[in-house]
C-alpha cells in the first residue's frame, strides 16, 4: 500500500485549505482512513477518521467545526478540509490507512503516508 498526501502550503490564520490523500496497491474500500498531524517537539494527534465506507467519521475536539474528512472511494482519495486556520494547526499532516471491518473507526493505520506540511501564520 501507497499513500501520498498533497494539498499542504502556507496560509493566513483564518483561511482554508484542502488536503489529498491518493491510495494505492490494494482495494481501498477495505480501509478505514485517518488523518493525523505532527508538530516538532509534539506527540503525534489523531484529527480525523472515516470508516470505510464513508458512513462514519470522527473529528478531533482540537479541530471540531472547522476540519471535515471525506472519502471517494471511485478515486481512492481521502480529504481533509480544513477552515478557519490558526497558527496551532502548523503541523505535517500525514494520512494513516487501516484495514477493518465496515463501520469501524481504528484510531491507528496499518500504512501511513510520507505527510504534507501545514503552515499558518498569524
Amino acid at each position: 500500500v501507497q499513500l501520498q498526501a498533497s494539498g499542504g502550503g502556507l496560509v493566513q490564520a483564518g483561511g482554508s485549505l484542502r488536503l489529498s490523500c491518493t491510495f494505492s496497491g490494494d482495494t481501498f474500500g477495505a480501509y478505514a482512513m485517518n488523518w493525523f498531524r505532527q508538530a516538532p517537539g509534539e506527540e503525534r494527534e489523531l484529527v480525523a477518521g472515516i470508516s470505510r465506507g464513508g458512513t462514519r467519521t470522527f473529528v478531533a475536539n482540537s479541530v471540531k467545526g472547522r476540519f471535515a474528512i471525506s472519502r471517494d472511494n471511485t478515486k481512492n482519495t481521502v480529504y481533509l478540509q480544513m477552515n478557519s486556520l490558526k497558527p496551532e494547526d502548523t503541523a505535517v499532516y500525514y494520512c494513516g490507512a487501516k484495514q477493518t471491518v465496515a463501520g469501524a473507526l481504528p484510531g491507528d493505520y496499518d500504512h501511513r503516508g510520507q505527510g504534507t506540511q501545514v503552515t499558518v501564520s498569524s
